[in-house]
């Protein structure tokens, strides 16, 4: 119970959401073209969700250790104006973020999915994992959703994200077609 209000909190402060991409935003497998490209599948109802929080005025972010071109394509795509990709230290990437953006960890929540991602966990305010997170982080997170990622997880955050502030009723009666995710 103590725990349900302290991230209920947490959420309500939130203004920046950083995403893990593999494992997040996709479902973490790796499907190659035939001449070794990497091709991701990326959920359009996480796209949906990361517009409805842009349009609501909670920055989205991705943080990934990968590089493949489609994480580029796809933060274009949204208007991610902070795509860091090849990154080989979380933490130090999202505090030059923070420090850019002038924000605090209390306003700043981060899903990832594996144990590498526990290393942000001093510069958030709230660390979230998809379902299908690893174990090791799972215990250690704020809230493990129920969706998978590349599933609906980032979906299911942005409505926990935007029900405090009264704006998921909106977006379920208005725009739907303006929003291009």
């Amino acid at each position: 119970m103590i725990r349900r209000l302290l991230v209920s909190k947490r959420l309500k402060q939130v203004s920046l959401l950083v995403c893990d991409v593999d494992g997040v935003l996709t479902d973490g497998g790796l499907h190659y073209d035939e001449r070794g490209g990497v091709v991701k599948r990326f959920d359009v109802r996480d796209g949906l969700a990361i517009r409805m929080l842009q349009r609501s005025g909670i920055e989205v972010a991705f943080l990934s250790g990968g590089r493949s071109g489609a994480i580029e394509q796809r933060a274009r795509h949204l208007d991610i104006r902070h795509c860091l990709v090849g990154v080989g230290d979380k933490l130090a990437a999202l505090q030059d973020l923070l420090d850019q953006l002038d924000l605090g960890p209390e306003h700043t929540a981060f899903i990832g999915d594996d144990l590498n991602d526990l290393t942000v966990r001093p510069a958030v305010g709230l660390l979230v994992s998809p379902a299908i997170g690893a174990r090791g982080l799972r215990r250690q997170v704020d809230l493990v959703l129920r969706q998978n990622g590349g599933d609906g997880a980032v979906r299911e955050l942005a409505e926990l994200l935007l029900q405090p502030l009264g704006d998921l009723r909106v977006f379920e009666c208005q725009g739907w077609r303006e929003i291009n995710a």
